[in-house]
Parts: C-alpha cells; sequence; structure tokens
C-alpha cells in the first residue's frame, strides 16, 4: 500500500504556526507519511505587513513555502491545519481558502479526509479551543474524519491538555509559552495513523 500523503497547511504571521507546521511534518515523516507543508495566501496589504518587524519576518521565512490549492486537497489523504486563533476563529487567510474549495466539495473530493488542527493565541483562554471546534465544524461540512488527540498520549498534559488539538500560548515576545514540540508530533502520527486505516478500508 503506497504512503498516506499529508498536507500541512498554514497561517502565520509571527511564525508560530510555521513551526507547528514544521514539528508536524517531522513527526508524520517520522509515522512513513509523504508530506507536503504549505501555506495559504496572504490578503492583509503589504503596507500593513511592512509596519511589523515579527510579521514581515515571517513573510520572508516563508516565502519559499508553496501556497496551498485546491489540488492539495484532493492530493491528501490527510490534512493538518495550524493557525492562529482570531477572536474565537480561524483568521480570514485560512477563511478564504477554505471557502474557495466549493468546486472540491460539490464533487465529494473532500468526503473522508482525515483532518487535524493546532492554534496558537497570546492568552491560554484566548479562543484556542473555539478556534479548533470552529474549523472542525467546517470539516463535518466536508464529509472529513476528524482525528482530534484527545487524551491518547501523557505527552499531552505536559502540553495543556487540549483534547481538541495541540494549542500553545505565545508570550509579548512572541516566544511559546509551552513546550508543545511533542504534543505536536504526537498529533501528526496520530494522523497518519488513522489515514491508514481510512486507506486500507476504502482499498
Amino acid at each position: 500500500m503506497s504512503n498516506v500523503k499529508l498536507a500541512v497547511i498554514f497561517y502565520s504571521m509571527g511564525g508560530t504556526n510555521f513551526q507547528l507546521a514544521k514539528w508536524a511534518e517531522e513527526g508524520a515523516r517520522e509515522a512513513g507519511a509523504d508530506v507536503k507543508v504549505l501555506k495559504v495566501e496572504e490578503l492583509a496589504p503589504e503596507s500593513i505587513i511592512e509596519r511589523n518587524e515579527a510579521w514581515k519576518s515571517t513573510v520572508e521565512a516563508t516565502k519559499d513555502v508553496p501556497v496551498a490549492t485546491s489540488d492539495d486537497i484532493e492530493w491528501a489523504d490527510a490534512i493538518i491545519f495550524s493557525v492562529p486563533t482570531r477572536f474565537g476563529n480561524v483568521p480570514s487567510q485560512m477563511k478564504q481558502f477554505l471557502d474557495i474549495q466549493g468546486g472540491l466539495w460539490a464533487n465529494g473530493k473532500t468526503i473522508n479526509k482525515v483532518v487535524s488542527a493546532m492554534t496558537s493565541a497570546q492568552n491560554p483562554h484566548g479562543g484556542q479551543e473555539a478556534t479548533l471546534l470552529s474549523l472542525y465544524t467546517s470539516m463535518m461540512h466536508w464529509g472529513a474524519i476528524i482525528a482530534a488527540p484527545g487524551y491518547t498520549d501523557p505527552v499531552l498534559f505536559g502540553a495543556g491538555g487540549n483534547p481538541y488539538g495541540t494549542s500553545v500560548t505565545v508570550d509579548q515576545n512572541g516566544k511559546m509559552v509551552d513546550d508543545v514540540e511533542g504534543a505536536v508530533k504526537h498529533q501528526a502520527k496520530r494522523t497518519v495513523t488513522v489515514a491508514e486505516w481510512v486507506k486500507n478500508g476504502n482499498q
């Protein structure tokens, strides 16, 4: 059987969610998946980005990362989303990417994709769980299979114990407060494992 094909799709303004995406890539590759790390298109005006050093440096650091397309969704057996929270929801950049997949959805191309998600915010209760649940609501409409981490490994407790997906708090200097690398890699491996089950079942 061919390897699970995983798309790790992120939006990152300060670099946190790009780092989470890279850890997910590492974990998934360790589990034997073929992985693409992809970003969604930036919608903010360049004039705004230029005024924010962290944002500007993230744009520069991710300039060679391919922009996700509908073809990538169709290619993937599984998808891990990595997004910051915006008022308890996904950023507009990720929302637009999801919203323009209507053609794929209408043709049944999103059915049985195995999905999982990660997020970050500046406060532990800054909408992290709500953001993941908002994204998963869209995934239910897609007919996707949600592979949340739950409490499937003790590593999750050291990372804040969010059963919906790894979430991390970021301080005023843009540094992660929690050590979530192990939780991200576990979540990625679990996503790949569930995708293997689904893929085997569909053979």
